[in-house]
């Protein structure tokens, strides 16, 4: 088990977009395999490879009840994005202590290449379409809080300085 440190914001390889993966390899998959086991570790619901200074487009997304379901993504892409929205409380181990309300299309189409080196479409509803959401975000250099107005985003920024 390899459990990988979290780089702290404002590391700028949380603001740049990650580099697309040609073919799943083994190097691939240990880091995927570090990446679920970061994401158990924090507890979490995902993990995109930029948050522990990957510059690649990899995901992990587990929001299974029992753990252990964790779907492996490469390159995920959203085909399609439902109308109707879902709130939930999102935070990242990028800037701990601090989380924020963020509004998010409830189902999603994903598109991804998965651990068999094969492009996958699935659905994803309720918390597995959040997570995905928020890892693609990550994969593109935006955080959760760049989906709050500058004075909400402001003062979730002020307050996660005054506790470091």
């Amino acid at each position: 088990m390899t459990v990988r440190r979290c780089l702290p914001w404002p590391d700028p390889v949380l603001r740049r977009k990650a580099v697309s993966v040609d073919t799943i390899t083994e190097e691939i998959r240990a880091i995927w395999d570090d990446m679920i086991d970061t994401m158990e570790a924090m507890p979490g619901v995902g993990l995109a490879a930029p948050q522990i200074g990957v510059s690649l487009r990899l995901a992990v997304v587990d929001a299974s009840k029992t753990r252990g379901q964790a779907v492996r993504m490469a390159n995920p892409e959203i085909l399609h994005a439902s109308a109707i929205t879902r709130p939930h409380d999102e935070a990242s181990p990028n800037l701990p202590g601090v989380h924020a309300c963020i509004e998010r299309p409830r189902a999603v189409t994903l598109r991804f290449l998965n651990a068999d080196d094969v492009l996958e479409e699935r659905e994803m509803v309720g918390l597995w379409a959040t997570s995905v959401q928020h890892q693609i975000d990550h994969l593109d250099g935006r955080m959760f809080f760049d989906r709050l107005s500058r004075v909400k985003r402001d003062m979730l920024l002020r307050r996660a300085g005054k506790q470091r």
